[in-house]
């Protein structure tokens, strides 16, 4: 899924401050650009948390309701833009044990030629599902 969520951007005293309504969440950043970032991968890690838990991610709320409700002169409001699947992708990188089944004479020539069965078939996985 993704999404262009509105984010508030207010100057502090060191950092830019970023608070997400739609996922009531604030993080921070040295400047906007950083701020932006940040924003992007704190509503990254939130979805796939809620993705997890089974939630649902909420939809992008309209950035002019957004601006009515949080906007104020020292204050910015802007999009940021979000992958999900992407995010996951390139974040949620733990992995996981599978048993596979392999007849042993192939787990036997493997061995021997020194090939790791893991990494084989990780590869095999990306291909048949075009992932790069």
């Amino acid at each position: 899924m993704k999404g262009a969520y509105p984010i508030v951007l207010t100057k502090g005293d060191n950092h830019i401050i970023v608070y997400v309504p739609d996922f009531d969440i604030n993080t921070q950043g040295v400047d906007i650009a950083d701020a932006m970032e940040m924003a992007r991968d704190a509503i990254g890690l939130c979805g796939i948390d809620m993705e997890d838990d089974k939630e649902v991610i909420p939809a992008p709320s309209d950035v002019k309701t957004i601006a009515e409700r949080f906007g104020t002169p020292d204050q910015l409001i802007t999009l940021v833009d979000v992958d999900f699947k992407e995010y996951r992708r390139k974040n949620d990188n733990k992995t996981v044990r599978r048993n596979v089944s392999l007849p042993s004479w192939l787990d036997f020539e493997a061995e021997k030629a020194g090939i790791n069965v893991s990494a084989v078939l990780q590869g095999a996985l990306k291909e048949a599902l075009n992932i790069g």
